[in-house]
């Protein structure tokens, strides 16, 4: 699932091929949608909310989509061969003159009026990279259960909207905890540390075409996906194993010697053994 850095990538390419351009083709391949037309109407921006795209369009009307695991949106110049993936896979043409935008995919896809925007990213904590970003607000929606696990709460959209299981590794590192300490647990240093931090780390990959925690060439995670190789920091065997995000098991990773508080043990039912598929 694309972090909150990546949907804003996507939204500024989106932004920057139709925002103030008139639709010459609009084509939303879901039933629901399937006699809506949008051509003719200007679009007016693209916007990032978490991990929601939100393309709003000139008569009170948003194209609300979210990537979900495998969904993509891909930019064409008019003409250029479209190699997003087979036909069947598109969910949503969207063309000007000059360019075409083309959603493969998207499991998400709702044409709603622009004022009925709340219904869909309203729940979500303040958003890491948007304008409402509030990291006092972020810190007590975090602490509001400190019984829960720290990977679990930074997982929840509407505690802070943006990370996803790449950056909730990596920031559990950062901080030295591992990813299933209660919240409350934490240092108050380190629990007010944490929304900046996070911020900081999305913010700084909102412009790079590859991630970077660490800062080093060729070695730019600290621990997410480097199961079982070693620690960058302390050369210990990095471990990984499932943890819950309230909808389904994520691979988790954790150096057990930077990083203290609770694990699963080895050998577990939810410890890894090699190195799994990367997913966000």
């Amino acid at each position: 699932m694309p972090e909150g850095d990546t949907v804003w990538q996507t939204a500024r390419r989106l932004h920057d091929a139709l925002a103030g351009r008139v639709l010459t083709r609009s084509d939303l391949r879901v039933p629901k949608y399937a006699t809506a037309d949008l051509t003719g109407r200007t679009v007016l921006d693209v916007t990032p909310r978490g991990k929601h795209l939100l393309t709003r369009i000139e008569g009170g009307l948003t194209l609300h989509s979210h990537l979900k695991m495998d969904g993509s949106w891909k930019v064409y110049d008019s003409g250029r061969r479209w190699s997003g993936g087979p036909a069947h896979q598109i969910r949503v043409i969207l063309g000007t003159e000059d360019h075409t935008a083309v959603g493969y995919r998207l499991p998400v896809l709702d044409l709603l009026r622009t004022s009925d925007e709340s219904r869909t990213v309203g729940h979500l904590g303040p958003d890491l990279l948007g304008p409402d970003w509030d990291p006092d607000l972020a810190l007590a929606n975090l602490l509001a259960d400190p019984a829960r696990p720290l990977g679990e709460a930074l997982l929840d959209q509407r505690n802070l909207a943006g990370i996803g299981n790449i950056y909730k590794s990596e920031l559990c590192f950062l901080l030295g905890a591992t990813p299933w300490l209660p919240v409350g647990a934490l240092p108050a240093g380190l629990a007010a540390r944490l929304p900046l931090l996070a911020k900081r780390l999305l913010e700084a990959n909102r412009e790079r075409p590859v991630r970077s925690t660490t800062g080093h060439r060729g070695q730019d995670l600290f621990v997410y996906g480097r199961a079982p190789r070693p620690c960058l920091r302390c050369h210990t065997q990095v471990r990984a194993a499932d943890q819950g995000d309230g909808s389904r098991e994520r691979p988790t990773y954790w150096c057990p010697s930077c990083q203290r508080g609770p694990a699963p043990a080895p050998g577990s039912p939810q410890a890894r053994h090699g190195r799994p598929r990367t997913t966000n």
